[in-house]
């Protein structure tokens, strides 16, 4: 096992990554920049090293620092969290090449799943469904004439997309061509590829994503589904686990597909297989993330196994000793997202308690909110017996979380929790504007 791991994140998931290498034994080195120079990860680390400014790409992003820091504390492995370079193909191989483990796959396994054209081809290729699309297209012409072919409304997407970002609706063909540039500036800006491709825009789908783990000696687990469709600009909201459509006859399906993808692309570690669930039962491969994902302690919560524990150890080559039929998914897990839409000091907080009620965070009361990452404050997460028992207790937990000082989207998830469309779980991608909008 590592005697010393080096945690490549800030927030929340450092805190969560810092507390596992704790229980586990496991010295740990946080990473921060200026503005984060009081956080609570910090506090909590063995050991710390400023990498930068405020900006990210001074800091977080900064891979030559980040290294650096490793090779100065003696750290044997990196722990890249979720974002920043969690997927970044070069800093995964820039560890490998200084002797670092990189806690995720192999850098040429996040090359070829980060790439939606060759990931989707693989999953045709061993008979995973795929919504229907195109390749890497040349420019707009190819896409005006395969468009005809696919039918209107399509997606305009990046091959290297990702967050909501390189990607466009295209409901006719006149907007084709501004959607085609459009995306592929954004994609080119954000993750330095341009390449697009269309594929066929489905609407009235769920958002459902299959947690898997994966040994050296060619295990893979799947930890059941999460239902991820509630989402408001293609960023998820509020999560919840089983998904309240889901058949066990789907379940088994969709766990084979994401099976068979981690074999297709030699998969190790913790990952995510990402699909469309159809009102017709029919689901389609979306994408596969290589890395922990926000909502893992859902899962957490209903499997009994520990995520990021069983990443350290993939990583340190120790096999998995569990096998499918070991894993049984109990009760009904769900997660808010508590999101910042200010910033400055907080000057009280009171977290929510109580039984299989906890709140995933780095806040701690007098810190700063700054502006410089990603708005999320933290993870609601609570877990009981049935669906109607969680809806009972997210809601009341929603309603004791205190934040002041800055303002939150609090307000908005007892909403959306208290909604006719969420208690019935008769949702999808595009419903949460409606359910927000909606009056009274």
């Amino acid at each position: 096992m590592f005697s010393k791991i080096l945690v490549a994140n800030r927030g929340e998931v450092a805190v969560r990554i810092i507390r596992a290498c704790k229980e586990m034994g496991i010295e740990t080195v946080a990473v921060y920049s200026e503005a984060d120079r009081n956080s609570l990860p910090v506090a909590l680390a063995d050991e710390r090293i400023c990498i930068g400014g405020n900006a990210a790409a001074d800091s977080y992003l900064n891979q030559k620092n980040i290294i650096s820091a490793a090779l100065a504390t003696h750290a044997e492995a990196i722990h890249p969290g979720y974002g920043f370079l969690s997927e970044n193909v070069d800093f995964a191989r820039l560890c490998e090449e200084n002797g670092i483990v990189f806690i995720g796959p192999r850098s040429e396994v996040i090359s070829a799943m980060g790439d939606k054209d060759a990931s989707r081809q693989l999953m045709q290729q061993v008979g995973v469904p795929v919504v229907t699309g195109t390749e890497i297209l040349k420019d707009v012409e190819e896409a005006k004439k395969l468009a005809e072919s696919i039918g209107y409304p399509l997606l305009v997407k990046a091959t290297a997309g990702g967050g909501g970002k390189g990607i466009r609706v295209v409901e006719r063909e006149e907007d084709l061509e501004e959607a085609f540039h459009t995306a592929s500036r954004e994609a080119a800006s954000a993750f330095g590829n341009g390449d697009v491709f269309l594929e066929k825009y489905l609407t009235h789908v769920r958002h459902v994503e299959m947690q898997v783990l994966a040994d050296y000696e060619g295990n893979i687990l799947c930890l059941g589904e999460r239902d991820c469709s509630l989402q408001l600009n293609k960023q998820k909201v509020l999560e919840e686990t089983p998904s309240p459509v889901m058949t066990e006859e789907i379940r088994q399906g969709m766990m084979e597909a994401a099976i068979k993808a981690a074999k297709a692309a030699n998969y190790t570690n913790a990952g995510t297989v990402e699909f469309l669930l159809a009102p017709d039962g029919q689901f389609y491969f979306i994408e596969m993330n290589t890395r922990l994902q926000v909502e893992h302690p859902i899962t957490e919560e209903i499997s009994g196994v520990d995520i990021v524990k069983w990443q350290i150890r993939i990583a340190c080559q120790v096999p998995l000793d569990l096998k499918q039929e070991d894993i049984q998914l109990k009760g009904h897990a769900m997660e808010c997202r508590i999101n910042a839409r200010s910033i400055g000091k907080v000057d009280f907080l009171h977290i929510p308690g109580g039984g299989r009620v906890h709140f995933d965070t780095a806040l701690i009361q007098n810190c700063e909110v700054v502006p410089y990452y990603d708005s999320m404050l933290g993870k609601l997460i609570i877990h009981a017996n049935t669906r109607e028992d969680a809806i009972r207790k997210m809601e009341a937990a929603l309603c004791e979380m205190v934040i002041v000082g800055v303002e939150t989207n609090v307000e908005d998830q007892l909403k959306l929790v208290r909604s006719d469309a969420f208690h019935q779980g008769e949702y999808d991608t595009l419903i949460l504007p409606d359910i927000l909008n909606k009056r009274g």
